[in-house]
């Protein structure tokens, strides 16, 4: 009997030693549906987490704009209304310029310098960045390379977008890239495909998963693979209701989002192979080796625009274009 007392007392001493977690419901808010790169990133946070608290944290994910759009889910995440949310990052630049930075066309040359540069210092400075804002920043998942499709002609160089109508996110600098391409950039929310179908818009940019979740070959007819802009998505929370957690709550869910992130990240990218095979089977045509340096003379005069000239922008686009030239 004194030996299992001994046991009872060991195990009564670990047990006490754990910090009593409150229960606790996190709203995370994300704009597509199930299936979907921000989804998926959202759905293994939620399992992480519910891992790591023994379920005494819920995160509740609200999906397919239940929420409203990107940019009314920040406004209510900067209100605190909504706990969290993983955004694409063009969106942001409403809120804060710093973020513009990394969708400067043809910045990264591939996923790893994306990741290299994303991860390390200059990433943290603009997660920082968005803390003016009211966001904590937390981590960088990923959208992708955003490619462009339309229904009207094939396009293989700069020249050939001329005209099109093509849908942009609500972002200063998404629509300047298509204006400097000679295109007509029309912004527009998500979802976007009833407006591709009736012609509405010509065409739209976004990473190839977005043409295979939402079956854009069934209404687009011409891909090009631009690849122009790396487009992460940006997961952030209320900086004021982050400000209130424990240190303890703030690191278990940095770090369990952080962890979705490369979950994600490596997820989406195993899978382009197969998704740019089911594209040219279900009868798009695509133009895999377009003609880049016409689109890089079209857009080299962003760099001069005021998009661009604030001093902490351009210090920073400066640096970025150093630490991938």
């Amino acid at each position: 009997m004194k030996r299992w007392g001994g046991w009872f007392a060991m195990i009564a001493v670990v047990f006490l030693a754990v910090p009593a977690m409150a229960a606790m419901t996190v709203k995370l808010g994300v704009v597509t549906k199930p299936g979907s790169a921000q989804n998926i990133a959202a759905e293994k946070f939620k399992a992480l987490v519910d891992e790591r608290t023994n379920g005494e944290v819920t995160v509740k994910v609200f999906h397919s704009a239940s929420l409203g759009n990107e940019t009314e889910i920040l406004q209510q995440i900067q209100m605190g209304t909504v706990e969290m949310g993983v955004i694409t990052s063009g969106v942001f630049d409403t809120f804060d310029p710093i973020v513009r930075v990394i969708d400067y066309p043809f910045l990264f040359r591939d996923d790893a310098q994306a990741d290299a540069v994303l991860d390390g210092p200059l990433g943290a400075e603009i997660l920082t960045g968005l803390e003016a804002s009211g966001f904590k920043g937390l981590c960088f998942s990923e959208n992708g390379f955003r490619n462009l499709t339309n229904s009207k002609r094939p396009v293989r160089t700069a020249a050939d977008v001329s005209g099109l109508k093509i849908r942009v996110m609500d972002s200063a600098l998404h629509n300047a890239i298509w204006q400097s391409m000679g295109a007509n950039p029309t912004p527009m929310p998500w979802p976007i495909y009833t407006e591709l179908e009736q012609g509405v818009i010509d065409g739209q940019e976004n990473p190839l998963w977005v043409l295979e979740v939402y079956r854009f070959h069934e209404i687009q007819k011409y891909l090009t693979l631009t690849r122009h802009v790396y487009s992460p998505h940006i997961a952030v929370a209320s900086l004021s209701w982050w400000n209130r957690l424990a240190p303890e709550m703030q690191s278990l869910l940095q770090t369990a989002m952080k962890a979705a992130a490369v979950f994600q990240r490596a997820d989406n990218r195993a899978r382009d192979a197969d998704r740019l095979r089911m594209l040219e089977e279900e009868g798009m045509q695509i133009e895999k080796r377009p003609d880049i340096a016409s689109f890089r003379e079209k857009t080299d005069v962003m760099r001069e625009m005021n998009l661009y000239q604030d001093p902490r922008v351009k210090s920073l686009l400066a640096r970025m274009l150093a630490a991938t030239r």
